[in-house]
This record gives structure tokens, C-alpha cells and sequence, in this order.
């Protein structure tokens, strides 16, 4: 037997058709096992992308909680702000233990307030803010700039930048 022939007795001939046909096989699944692997590799950076998004909403829905967390109980102690705000203003300018007392507690609450993240709305003197503020009403400037706030009925509260009640002013008229 010669070193060309099969044991059958075939001689085994170098076919280049069938070996650029099994060329070109391999090529076109290597191209598509290539393929795949770029589907695969986009898929993990889509997912790696979604995991980082829902990460970061996760993380700012908890912070938000913290901030908003005490929004109904701060809500509703502002009726007693505005009470001992009435307070002071009916115990009138003279020092008294009245005036002191009333004056004490109400440090010690906006302290607590404030710890809480409420912040109070005093616009008196400033320009009139629609996002902060609500007219009831307008009066004569006498001597304060047009469009600013000349009195406050009753203050106004953020919590935490977010507003929680808007300050009932009155603006000054524009001449």
C-alpha cells in the first residue's frame, strides 16, 4: 500500500474544493460564535446598566423617606406654630413671664423642627416668591420696594427644601 491510498484502496486526492468549503464553515461559525459573544456582552452591560439604575432609585427613595419621614407629624404641629405665634402677639411687646414662657417653648419646638429638617418661611422685607409664598392681598408700598412682601399673616414651612406651606403674605403694590 502506497503512502496515497486509502486502505480500501482509494487514493486519497487533496480535494481543494472540499477544504475551502470546510473553510469557510468554520470562518462563517466563528463569525457567528463572534456574534453571540458581542449579543452576550451587550446583554451584561444592559443589565450591569439596569442593576446601577435600579441601585441609585433604591438609594434616593430611601433618603427621601428619611428626609419626608416626620412630613405628617411636622404638618401637624404647624397649627400650634401659628397658636404660639398668636400667643406672643397677644401677650404683647413688654417683657412678662407670660411673653418669656411662651417665647421658651417656642424656641424649644422650632429647635425640634428644625432638627427635622423644617425650615420657617418669614418673608417679610423680601420679594414676593409664588413658589413659597401666597398673596391675599395687596397694600401701598409706603417706603418697602414694590412687589415684596409687607406683611405676613402666617408663615410658611419647608421640609427638607420641599414646600409644606406656603407663607399667606401681603405684597406691596407696584406705583
Amino acid at each position: 500500500m502506497t503512502s496515497n491510498e486509502h486502505p480500501g484502496g482509494e487514493q486519497a486526492a487533496a480535494h481543494p474544493d472540499a477544504q475551502a468549503s470546510t473553510e469557510a464553515l468554520l470562518q462563517a461559525e466563528l463569525q457567528t460564535l463572534r456574534n453571540e459573544l458581542d449579543q452576550l456582552r451587550a446583554s451584561v452591560l444592559l443589565e450591569r446598566a439596569d442593576l446601577e439604575n435600579q441601585r441609585k432609585r433604591v438609594a434616593r427613595d430611601v433618603d427621601n423617606a428619611r428626609k419626608f419621614a416626620n412630613e405628617k407629624l411636622l404638618n401637624q404641629l404647624l397649627p400650634v406654630f401659628d397658636s404660639l405665634d398668636a400667643g406672643l402677639t397677644a401677650a404683647g411687646a413688654e417683657p412678662s413671664p407670660l411673653r418669656d414662657g411662651l417665647e421658651l417653648t417656642q424656641k424649644q419646638l422650632l429647635k425640634v423642627a428644625d432638627d427635622n429638617g423644617l425650615t420657617v418661611l418669614d418673608p417679610v422685607g423680601k420679594p414676593f416668591d409664588p413658589e413659597h409664598h401666597q398673596a391675599i392681598s395687596q397694600a401701598d408700598a409706603n417706603g418697602a420696594a414694590p412687589g415684596s412682601v409687607v406683611q405676613v399673616f402666617q408663615k410658611g414651612y419647608l421640609l427638607g427644601g420641599r414646600l409644606l406651606r406656603p407663607a399667606l403674605v401681603v405684597v406691596a403694590r407696584h406705583d
